[in-house]
């Protein structure tokens, strides 16, 4: 039976992507991502507060191109790839970093200071998504 490596993100960049060229002229982009739950209130009154997970992307060629001209911090992104897990040694210590290797990344909000970034393609502006209001959950709901 053969495997599904799929990852799917919508979230918000934290740092501008840092982009590299290769000897060869390969670009390769790499950004911060970050994914939030919202918090609740449960039954009880125990406010649960909002967790947030950072996640490292990873952009090859064209599409780094594209990252490097269109992606800003603050952006809100849908980011499809896969998992990838690198390790190496430092110091005489293994690392270990796991990393989303994008195949398709879309802007689906872009703060004001942004509105014209990457338009040269005729690309359409792009309005904020709603906020979702917090929710409140039984104290069966939880796990």
């Amino acid at each position: 039976m053969a495997s599904v490596n799929k990852v799917i993100l919508v979230g918000n960049v934290g740092s501008d992507p840092e982009v590299r060229y290769l000897d060869r002229g390969s670009a390769i982009a790499n950004f911060n991502l970050a994914t939030t739950e919202r918090g609740y209130v449960m039954q009880n009154g125990t406010q649960i507060p909002d967790k947030t997970e950072w996640h490292a992307i990873v952009l090859f060629r064209n599409l780094a191109e594209w990252a490097e001209k269109s992606v800003r911090k603050g952006m809100k992104l849908y980011v499809e790839g896969k998992l990838q897990t690198r390790t190496w040694e430092k110091d005489g210590q293994m690392r270990r970093k796991t990393e989303i290797i994008a195949e398709n990344v879309q802007i689906l909000y872009r703060p004001e200071e942004y509105r014209n970034l990457g338009r040269e393609n005729g690309e359409q502006p792009v309005e904020a998504l709603p906020e979702v209001p917090v929710q409140t959950v039984d104290d069966e709901d939880v796990f």
